[in-house]
């Protein structure tokens, strides 16, 4: 399954839509007033299903996900001099490539591909495609790639 992470052109807040393959809206992503990021994910009916919420005070950057109003784990960046390293504590899911260039992978416990991440050239706003291999799995593949998205506009 294919979803692409299409950022707004104008928006005060971050604010993204989430879309399949022919462009029907899967997720809906609202920007919360908030110390540090906040993240609203919302069904294609407008209904709130989950969370990304940085964690306010901490060394390195740490973004914690929500199923509704229930924590299911988190995402951190860990110390590295030269790119980036992330460690999640979600599901025993890995995650590794290129942050910057965004073109990275997350994997189950066993190496398997859950999904993979890669942007789009030549677009009027950034677009990435988040190739999910199963789609019961697209949320939680959507909440780690907002994580890294929010810690990446940081920078």
């Amino acid at each position: 399954m294919k979803m692409l992470f299409k950022q707004r052109l104008f928006s005060w807040f971050d604010s993204y839509n989430i879309y399949d393959e022919r462009e029907n809206v899967l997720f809906t992503v609202d920007g919360k007033i908030a110390v540090g990021h906040k993240l609203h994910i919302l069904d294609a009916g407008g209904r709130h299903i989950a969370t990304v919420r940085e964690k306010p005070i901490s060394w390195m950057p740490c973004f914690r996900l929500y199923v509704g109003e229930k924590y299911v784990g988190c995402i951190r960046r860990k110390f590295k001099f030269f790119g980036r390293r992330y460690v999640l504590d979600f599901n025993g899911w890995e995650v590794s490539g290129d942050f910057f260039g965004w073109d990275y992978a997350v994997t189950d416990a066993r190496g398997g591909r859950v999904a993979s991440v890669g942007k789009e050239l030549f677009r009027l706003t950034d677009t990435y495609v988040i190739d999910v291999t199963d789609p019961q799995d697209a949320l939680y593949a959507l909440m780690i790639v907002l994580s890294i998205d929010a810690d990446n506009c940081d920078d």
